[in-house]
């Protein structure tokens, strides 16, 4: 399996999880740990999927998702929200924001990987 996962994430307890969870999996990992890093990454590396904390230091995820999907270059990768918004409405408020699916934190990780792989084989029939 050669996909290539970007973890947008800035909490390094979680994206040392979510890395290890893709590993273990047979997925190629990068990560950012900032929305801007993250961007930069976007271009060096052009990632298959791009999973996206909300809660980022300096530029929000939300912001950063807005700015991939207007990108013609980038706006067909799919943006996974990875947060602990779990409230009523947060679900509705990230997909409006752009991204593709959520996913919240604690990650149930056998779900987690249900999501990953349906936006990898969905973005491959293109």
């Amino acid at each position: 399996m050669s996909d290539m996962i970007l973890i947008i994430e800035d909490n390094l307890a979680n994206l040392k999880l979510v890395s290890a969870i893709l590993n273990s999996a047979g997925y190629n990992v990068c990560s950012a740990m900032s929305a801007e890093a993250g961007l930069l990454l976007v271009e060096s590396e052009h990632p298959d999927l791009i999973l996206m904390d909300i809660q980022l230091p300096g530029m929000d995820g939300l912001t950063a998702t807005a700015r991939l999907k207007q990108n013609p270059a980038t706006r067909d990768i799919p943006v996974i929200a990875l947060t602990a918004f779990a409230m009523k409405g947060d679900r509705e408020r990230m997909l409006a924001g752009g991204c593709d699916d959520y996913v919240t934190k604690p990650i149930d990780y056998k779900q987690f990987l249900v999501t990953v792989a349906q936006h990898l084989e969905a973005g491959n029939h293109d």
